[in-house]
């Protein structure tokens, strides 16, 4: 093996620190504490309202974005189709022309 640069040395260090740390990070974080009421079940209705999450608008809303992709790429396909046709009929006419 041959002589390890100090250039090389300080990017190894540098990719081992940067490999590391997140999971240092991690590690040392603590989550807190959870309340006693959550090992067992608790009524939506009995739930304080900071923590009732409203279902309807984000179904909405993910029905809404699949409908407006899906609408994108049909679009996408349909223009694509016709321009296919375009140089279909170009190429026909072009063969029949010889």
């Amino acid at each position: 093996m041959g002589v390890v640069r100090p250039e090389m040395k300080k990017t190894v260090l540098l990719l081992v620190v940067l490999t590391l740390l997140p999971g240092a990070v991690i590690g040392a974080w603590q989550p807190a504490q959870p309340p006693a009421t959550q090992g067992e079940f608790v009524p939506v209705g009995t739930l304080p309202q900071s923590e009732q999450l409203p279902a309807a608008p984000l179904v909405i809303g993910a029905y809404a974005f699949v409908w407006v992709a899906l609408m994108v790429y049909v679009w996408s396909l349909w223009r694509r189709m016709a321009k296919l046709e375009r140089e279909l009929a170009d190429l026909q006419r072009r063969v029949q022309k010889q």
